[in-house]
């Protein structure tokens, strides 16, 4: 019998020749009231990026702050996606949205820098993007403001990948 356990190798050693980031956004303590006191546990938000346009989030809970760290680590590295990158910057605007969070990101010309609040700066130096502009609205909970930052990035589209899709050229659709 033949079995194909070439996926599994595949899996474990595709993050090896890419070097990822990892950051810690947020931090949280929470406790919890039981009969014999107060219980502590502690989560952690997390992010993981190549620098090259790949980047992931993810959560992470346990009773030790090292080891909620490493749980969130591990989820991002589960669900990192590719970005669409134009230069260090992003093809066009966009808002993201998740939850009460938006961010609104608009592109920037080079020299500008990362101007961008703390959760989003962690997904956006992560991601490699080196000059964008970016704001915060309506929620400032790190959660939904990473998530709300990765959906916007999911749904950015450049020209060629437009006109892919409407069966044209990039010279068509630019106009």
């Amino acid at each position: 019998m033949a079995y194909n356990n070439d996926r599994r190798d595949n899996r474990r050693n595709r993050d090896e020749g890419n070097e990822l980031t990892e950051k810690v956004v947020s931090l949280n303590r929470v406790s919890k009231t039981v009969k014999g006191g107060r219980v502590m546990k502690f989560s952690a938000l997390c992010v993981v990026g190549d620098g090259k346009g790949r980047v992931g989030y993810g959560l992470g809970k346990a009773s030790e702050v090292s080891e909620a760290i490493r749980k969130g680590l591990e989820d991002a590295k589960k669900h990192i996606v590719t970005i669409t990158m134009q230069g260090t910057t992003i093809p066009h605007e966009v808002m993201g949205e998740f939850g009460a969070g938006r961010v609104w990101m608009m592109p920037a010309p080079e020299g500008t820098g990362v101007l961008a609040g703390g959760a989003v700066r962690a997904v956006m130096e992560a991601a490699g993007i080196r000059n964008i502009r970016a704001k915060c609205l309506r929620s400032n909970n790190p959660q939904n403001v990473v998530a709300a930052t990765m959906a916007g990035l999911m749904s950015l589209r450049n020209a060629e990948q437009v006109a892919a899709y409407r069966g044209k050229t990039a010279e068509e659709v630019i106009g």
